[in-house]
């Protein structure tokens, strides 16, 4: 890659650069209710967390760009920061047509590349953000301090993330990687991602899975799995939710750090019914064991479903209706010691 750089760096020809602010907002209205009581709110983000972005491309020529992104997300509702990290991505890499790509910075890790574009939940949105079980087993979704390797041979993609934690508060020292194939038809892959914490405890997470799109039909299945080490300290942070709570304490087990392993299921289908009109249904189902003693011999499960009709006033501009239900059994439950939910939502989405 540096050899590349260099040579393009002599090259005469120097193509011109892009700068792109891009963004996304979102806010709905939802209605959640369970056997403890019932919540309505105007929620920043139903399909998609709001957010600004700045993309950079520079062609230095010879087949060679310097790349760099920064996105900021926000709450819709109040024009608040939504995550104590202003810039949830900032990063910046070089490209090569001939040897791919490099990026270093904070950005997202290799789970959430893969359950994003090979088995995303939903065709025109790899997720519901107010409703996203699936995303509870990326790891955070994102690591700090990373250097990712990226590249393609045909219609298989490859992808490599390290890095090396440097005392972080966020306690992100990461190795792992994906292997992915994809045609325009069938779609599957792999990922495997280890987390370790200032204490060198570990977190390992794998997940593989597939997806099939013909014309109008979309669906997918897959399977993920976190493992963790006794008294990680990143075990409250990975598990204290797969989905956000009924009031806004989102804690899933009463006793934080003590899951040892958990196992999920999902599976789904998106159909185009017409050029604007999508119907989307997903179905999601969790098992997980305990450190806890007195949890040794509990197996608990949790049960997640949604459908979705998401209508497109045109290209950028799309309405959404969802409904969802969860069901817990065993040593989880809502913060509330709720152990059924259900949810509704309508709300307007705007990317530009």
């Amino acid at each position: 890659m540096a050899v590349a750089v260099l040579a393009a760096s002599t090259s005469a020809a120097w193509a011109q650069s892009s700068v792109t602010l891009y963004g996304i907002v979102d806010a709905a209205v939802r209605y959640t209710s369970n056997n403890n009581g019932s919540q309505k709110q105007l929620i920043p983000g139903g399909m998609s967390e709001s957010r600004l972005g700045i993309n950079v491309v520079e062609d230095m020529g010879g087949g060679v760009k310097a790349l760099a992104n920064m996105e900021h997300r926000l709450n819709s509702d109040n024009g608040t920061v939504s995550a104590g990290d202003f810039w949830r991505q900032a990063w910046v890499g070089l490209e090569s047509s001939e040897f791919g790509q490099i990026r270093l910075g904070r950005q997202y890790n290799v789970l959430f590349d893969l359950y994003t574009s090979t088995y995303a939940s939903f065709r025109y949105s790899p997720y519901i953000e107010a409703y996203k079980p699936e995303i509870g087993l990326s790891a955070g979704a994102r690591q700090s301090n990373m250097v990712k390797y990226l590249g393609k041979v045909g219609n298989v993609y490859g992808e490599i993330q390290v890095s090396a934690g440097e005392g972080s508060s966020q306690s992100d020292k990461t190795i792992g990687g994906l292997l992915r194939y994809n045609d325009g038809a069938f779609g599957f892959g792999g990922a495997y991602l280890q987390v370790e914490d200032l204490q060198g405890k570990k977190v390992k997470a794998t997940t593989v899975g597939g997806s099939y799109t013909s014309g109008p039909l979309y669906v997918n299945l897959s399977w993920g799995q976190n493992k963790f080490d006794r008294g990680s300290v990143l075990g409250p942070a990975f598990t204290g939710a797969l989905i956000k709570g009924y009031n806004g304490n989102p804690v899933l087990n009463a006793i934080s750090g003590d899951v040892q392993k958990r196992d999920m299921v999902m599976a789904g289908l998106t159909y185009q019914l017409t050029t604007q009109l999508n119907l989307g249904a997903q179905y999601w189902h969790a098992t997980q064991t305990h450190y806890t003693p007195a949890l040794a011999n509990t197996k608990s499960k949790s049960d997640y479903f949604a459908v979705v009709a998401d209508y497109a006033f045109s290209k950028r501009t799309d309405a959404y209706v969802e409904a969802d239900i969860t069901k817990y059994k065993g040593a989880v439950a809502f913060a509330n010691g709720a152990t059924k939910r259900g949810g509704a939502m309508v709300g307007v989405r705007h990317r530009f």
